[in-house]
Parts: structure tokens; C-alpha cells; sequence
């Protein structure tokens, strides 16, 4: 088990992964909700629409959040989910107004459409409460610039989820890549990441509506899978951007997702570095694995915690299980209570800041175009400097 010195100084991933972007302390005038830090965080939760809402819905009894409102027009579906969790009706309300007048909520979470993001922020930011939204941050790179503009304005936290920043292998390998000679400077780096398709694996029919759609989702598997070797990728590099992108879709199975790309494959190149993401609806298997290499070794995250590590082909490499992650900042839901009550200190290109997911919707909007037009998009040719 890691050292919290040893966290903080190796490993600012699970510690310094969010940000608001310029540090700045939050005062009460602007968030009176800062009170008692041994009470649960009061939560509302906007939309049940995305399935990952599962992780949070029955997790009251850990105790760090408490859920005091739920946002869900579809009422056929809010009875179905009450009834699996056992939360009342009376915390569900038809739209954001009306959950946030009466339940008042110290921060929300989004699980509602990717497009839907930044209406939650345009409601949620000017009244100072913290968000968690999950991955992509924002469907296009208009609405990402638009919710960060907010959320500075307004000085709250805007925490993008991913669920490969709770993974342990990858916690340890950047803490492997830190230490700089283990496996030499970083050449390439690989990301596998999708599934047999949301139709395939068993999505419910809320969720798929959304996700199969090229404006609320911003297209199919480019961006619900290219987004996490995007994220990740960014925090290795250290915030650097791309200086080109260049992405191949395929519709390999028009009768389900006749709307959507399926398959995507990014190239990103750096002056030193390639990345290359695999992602896809058409994999075997669920998979999110990485694969980073060195000039003379190499880290692979198998899953949440196996890994294969190489220093040099003589020795060979050698499999290794990483730690748990410490308690406290082991989930998102964990981290954001966290991430509310204590004001982290984070850097610029950690996982959920808003500077790291701001570069994941312009690489994810950079791959569209290449795939579009068939031609290698130059960053700062695409990207005008403004």
C-alpha cells in the first residue's frame, strides 16, 4: 500500500487529478454549503438515463454522500430505478429548478446525454454548486469551452469521470514512468478500450437512445471509448497537445447502429512520442488496457490491477498485481466528496480537470474531422490560437 507522502509526491493521479483550473479558493459568500466535513456531501443526481448511475445509486450506506435529489423526467423509468434501489418518489423531481428549490443540494453529478452537460453547468455553475459530469466533458469543443467558462466565472469544481481513473494499474504505472530510467523515455503508447457493442453487453433502451446518437452522444465509439486513451494520454504527456490526429472509422454494423461509427482507431503524434487508440464496439470482450513503451522496456495495464512490466528484454518482464487504492479517493464518488469539502490543490493536466478534458473533446473533435475528410489534421492548423 502506498504512503500518503508517497501519493502525493509520485502519484498526484489519485490525489491531484481534478482541477479547477486556477486554483482558487473557494469563499463562503460564494458557497455557503461548506460546513461539517464528517457529514455525508447532499448530492442531487441529474439524469438516469446513463447507466453508469448504477455505481451510485444504493451506495449511500458507505456514508461520504447522500443522495437528496434526483432529476428524471421519464417518470416509467425513476419508478423502475426506485423500486431496484428503494429510494422514494418524493426525491424525484421533472426538472432542475425544481429539485434544486427544494432539496438544495451541495453539488450534483450528471448522468443524463453528453449534449446535456453543459445545461447542467449553465444551471448548476452560477449558483455556485460543484459538478461531477461524466466522460467526455462535453459532446463538441464549443460546449467544452462554454461550461469552463462557467465554472472559472463562477469558481466551482467541474470533475470529469472516467473509469480508468480509479484504476490501480494505471495509478502505478504513472508512478513507474515518473521515476524517468525504469523503462526510458516514452516512444509509444497503446489503448485498447470498447466492448462487444451497448446493444451486445445488454445497455438498457434510456441509455442507448442517447448514446447511438450523433448529436447527444457526438458520434458512437470514437467518442464513448476514444475518450479515456485521449484522457489518459493527455495526463502522461503532461498536458502537451497532439501536433497531429489522424482517425479511420468503420460501420460495421449499420442494422444496430445505423446513426454511429463502431470502430475507431486515433492516431496522435507527438514530437517524440505516438499514440495510437483502439477504440471499438466490436472487441471479444470489455476491455480498457494500456500499453506504454519505452526505449528500452515497457508498462502494460492488463485491468484495474494486472500488469506486466519490462525494464530491459534481457531480464524479461516479470507480472506484478498493483495495491488497492487508498480508501478515501478509491471512486469517483469518494474522490468528489473529497473534492467538495477540501479544496485539493491540483495540477492543469491531471485526469478530471477541465484543461486535460478541454484536449480530449479537441482531440476527439480533431478525429471526426480526419475521419471525415480522410485527411491528417494539423493541431495548430485546426486549432487557431485565440
Amino acid at each position: 500500500m502506498y504512503s500518503s507522502s508517497l501519493l502525493l509526491k509520485t502519484i498526484p493521479f489519485f490525489i491531484l487529478m481534478i482541477t479547477t483550473g486556477s486554483g482558487f479558493p473557494k469563499d463562503s459568500a460564494t458557497h455557503p454549503q461548506i460546513h461539517n466535513e464528517t457529514k455525508p456531501l447532499k448530492v442531487g443526481i441529474i439524469g438516469l438515463v446513463h447507466d453508469h448511475v448504477h455505481w451510485v445509486l444504493g451506495r449511500e450506506k458507505i456514508g461520504d454522500i447522500e443522495i437528496v435529489g434526483i432529476v428524471e423526467p421519464n417518470t416509467a423509468l425513476a419508478i423502475k430505478y426506485s423500486k431496484q434501489y428503494g429510494f422514494s418518489m418524493d426525491l424525484v423531481f421533472a426538472s432542475m429548478q425544481e429539485m434544486a428549490k427544494a432539496r438544495k443540494p451541495e453539488a450534483v453529478m450528471a448522468f443524463n446525454s453528453v449534449y446535456d452537460h453543459l445545461k447542467v453547468v449553465e444551471f448548476f455553475a452560477p449558483k455556485g454548486i460543484d459538478i461531477m459530469v461524466e466522460k467526455p466533458m462535453a459532446v463538441n469543443v464549443a460546449h467544452a469551452k462554454k461550461m469552463i467558462a462557467l465554472a472559472k466565472k463562477h469558481q466551482i469544481h467541474l470533475m470529469t469521470n472516467y473509469e480508468t481513473s480509479w484504476y490501480a494499474s494505471n495509478a502505478k504505472a504513472f508512478e513507474i514512468i515518473d521515476k524517468g530510467n525504469t523503462i526510458g523515455g516514452i516512444g509509444k503508447i497503446v489503448f485498447n478500450t470498447g466492448h462487444p457493442g451497448p446493444k451486445e453487453i445488454g445497455c438498457s433502451k434510456e441509455f442507448l437512445a442517447w448514446l447511438t446518437d450523433p448529436v447527444l452522444n457526438g458520434g458512437g465509439a470514437l467518442p464513448d471509448f476514444g475518450c479515456y486513451g485521449a484522457n489518459l494520454s493527455t495526463y502522461i504527456m503532461k498536458g502537451e497537445t497532439p501536433e497531429t490526429v489522424t482517425c479511420i472509422t468503420q460501420q460495421t454494423k449499420p442494422d444496430l447502429y445505423p446513426k454511429v461509427e463502431d470502430d475507431a482507431i486515433i492516431v496522435l503524434t507527438y514530437p517524440k512520442t505516438q499514440v495510437v487508440i483502439q477504440a471499438s464496439w466490436n472487441w471479444s470482450h470489455s476491455r480498457k488496457d494500456m500499453a506504454i513503451y519505452g526505449k528500452h522496456g515497457y508498462v502494460i495495464c492488463e485491468n484495474n490491477e494486472d500488469m506486466k512490466i519490462m525494464a530491459n528484454e534481457k531480464d524479461g518482464p516479470k507480472s506484478i498485481k498493483a495495491d488497492p487504492l487508498p480508501k478515501g479517493v478509491h471512486d469517483p464518488f469518494a474522490y468528489f466528496s473529497k473534492l467538495v469539502r477540501e479544496d485539493f490543490p491540483l495540477k492543469r493536466y491531471d485526469l478530471g480537470s477541465m484543461e486535460n478534458n478541454l484536449i480530449v473533446v479537441q482531440i476527439l473533435e480533431a478525429a471526426k474531422q480526419a475521419a471525415k475528410t480522410g485527411q491528417t489534421v494539423v493541431w495548430n492548423e485546426y486549432f487557431k490560437p485565440e
